[in-house]
């Protein structure tokens, strides 16, 4: 989960779910938009990231439960600030991206069009960026995209950063996962080699409407199709979900 200090009412700006598979060493990533219209228990239907301001990470793992049949063992809320400093450590040459058109708005700094290496901070608003025709399609689409080349970077110096990454880590994540997890993940993904990281974006395409609600605009979802979906993407050969983790983002909202 991701928090945004600009949010005032404490909604988490990024959600993501994500799955390491201790065996095969595969590693995936679902964005749940911030949007999706669901059911959070004892608050009735609402987007799915006022689950967060109404009961925190726990009220977020039940609400996930409820709707999708996912069972979330672990959780990291993450602030923003550290993102970058994370993002230098695990790619410390920077993340080459493709810029589309000018992005300014609401990021604090203006990101040009064109291909070029970003570094922390620029990331950030690269991420973070949704003032655009595809809203926050688009900016899920970039949280996984940023995400995805930084897994294809880890490698055996991430390993020996992972100790600073703690430190690190430590002052901007919020999180029930204990050093020596992360630890083992670190070096399963590290040593096992694993591949690039699979993602998914819920709701999948052509199984929502946008709708106008009590609540402010949402994304009215076919539930069954993308807890479907979401279920067959998480499962291993062996149909084994139990690794199911939250994370950030992410993200993200």
């Amino acid at each position: 989960m991701g928090s945004d200090a600009r949010d005032e009412d404490g909604r988490s700006d990024s959600l993501m779910i994500a799955h390491y598979d201790q065996t095969t060493n595969d590693v995936k990533l679902v964005s749940i938009m911030r949007d999706t219209y669901v059911d959070i228990p004892g608050h009735g239907m609402n987007k799915i990231n006022a689950a967060f301001a109404f009961g925190g990470p726990e009220l977020v793992r039940k609400t996930i439960k409820q709707n999708f049949d996912i069972d979330v063992n672990y959780y990291a809320l993450a602030d923003f600030k550290g993102f970058p400093k994370i993002i230098d450590l695990l790619a410390p040459d920077g993340i080459e991206v493709d810029i589309p058109y000018e992005m300014s708005y609401g990021i604090g700094m203006t990101l040009h069009p064109g291909k070029q290496v970003l570094h922390g901070n620029e990331l950030l608003g690269y991420v973070r960026f949704r003032h655009d025709r595809l809203s926050d399609f688009g900016r899920v689409e970039r949280q996984q995209e940023v995400l995805t080349k930084v897994k294809e970077q880890i490698g055996v110096s991430s390993l020996m950063n992972l100790p600073k990454l703690l430190g690190v880590a430590d002052s901007y994540f919020d999180t029930n996962v204990d050093n020596k997890t992360i630890l083992t993940i670190g070096k399963g993904i590290i040593n096992g080699k694993s591949k690039g990281m699979e993602t998914l974006r819920i709701p999948i395409a052509d199984s929502y409407e946008d709708k106008r609600t009590n609540v402010g605009d949402v994304l009215d979802i076919n539930l069954n199709k993308n807890k479907q979906a979401l279920e067959e993407f998480l499962s291993s050969k062996d149909n084994e979900t139990d690794d199911a983790s939250s994370s950030e983002s992410k993200g993200s909202n």
